[in-house]
């Protein structure tokens, strides 16, 4: 049987009060067993990041209000643990691997001393394990001369041993949980694939529950056993991604799909786009926020907010699901 090691409740985030308020994310709720890979996906600016950054406690400094019921990582909440007591979890039951390891990595130090720093802090091993366990990370992504990578400082790397030095700091503690925002952004084909090979050993040896957060919807495919769709901060449709990809229930979920190029030997169809852009989070249309943009919206797509219902082929807040 499954064990949940990621459960997320009732999470909502927003900025201001009154008439200044603006939700970003709104009573957001989903779980990752363990040994589970889930993705999150939608278009740039639905939520997806700030759910994330919730999730790890780092929006308190950015006056972002944050909400939930629970937060919980193996059954621990750690919504309700004080600053100090949330620095001892993070890193060492769940981790984060971030979107632009560039900037995530301190540039005046180098990235064996960056992940030694992280293990040590956790388990306060000698300069001997610490040196272990740091090598031993470096060279499970992937890396044959871990030495040289360890001594090199983080401008010194391509953008692909960036985000796998990145995982390997994630993962040197070995949390239960990952939580990986757009791990190949902005890489080549070949970078690409070993990050997504990573993920899955990851998942595979460690049993580690994987939130894989992404705008695009073939590297879930390839990585993640169920997805969530996401937009202005709502959930509209969760299933497997098998279902997704054969019958998407909800229109925006439909819309994403549409705008996969897909190459064969005849000439490709038109690409479909989406009509309209995202609201922003301060201009918010009422009822179902996708109302202006679906084709297939009616009066009460307008005025009322569609709960996610259950049936037998998913979870879909939608009046009217194709």
């Amino acid at each position: 049987m499954s064990t949940v090691a990621l459960n997320v409740k009732n999470l909502s985030i927003w900025f201001g009060d009154g008439a200044e308020r603006k939700q970003l994310v709104d009573r957001v709720s989903f779980s990752v067993n363990a040994g589970d890979a889930t993705g999150l996906v939608g278009e740039s600016g639905c939520g997806k990041t700030m759910t994330a950054m919730a999730i790890l406690g780092l929006l308190s400094t950015t006056g972002a209000k944050v909400r939930s019921d629970a937060i919980e990582i193996n059954g621990k909440d750690i919504s309700v643990l004080s600053a100090a007591q949330r620095r001892q979890i993070l890193g060492r039951e769940i981790a984060m691997i971030f979107q632009q390891p560039g900037t995530a990595f301190d540039p005046v130090f180098t990235v064996g001393q960056q992940i030694s720093a992280v293990y040590r802090r956790h388990t306060g091993g000698d300069k001997k394990q610490t040196l272990k366990a740091m090598l031993e990370s470096l060279e499970s992504v992937g890396f044959k001369q871990a030495g040289e990578i360890a001594a090199t400082y983080p401008h010194q790397l391509s953008g692909g041993m960036r985000q796998l030095a990145m995982i390997a700091m994630a993962t040197v503690c070995k949390p239960s949980v990952i939580i990986a925002d757009e791990p190949t952004t902005a890489l080549d084909g070949s970078s690409r694939a070993l990050i997504l090979q990573q993920l899955e050993r990851l998942r595979l040896q460690s049993q580690t529950a994987i939130l894989l957060i992404s705008h695009d919807l073939t590297v879930v495919k390839q990585v993640c056993r169920n997805v969530m769709v996401m937009y202005c901060g709502r959930l509209l449709e969760k299933t497997d991604c098998e279902s997704l990809f054969s019958h998407a229930r909800h229109p925006y979920s439909a819309g994403l799909l549409s705008c996969i190029p897909r190459i064969g030997s005849t000439r490709p169809s038109r690409i479909q786009s989406i009509p309209g852009q995202v609201p922003q989070a301060s201009n918010l249309p009422p009822g179902c926020h996708f109302a202006p943009r679906c084709t297939r919206a009616e009066s009460r797509c307008r005025e009322s907010i569609p709960t996610l219902d259950a049936d037998h082929q998913g979870v879909v807040a939608c009046f009217r699901p194709l």
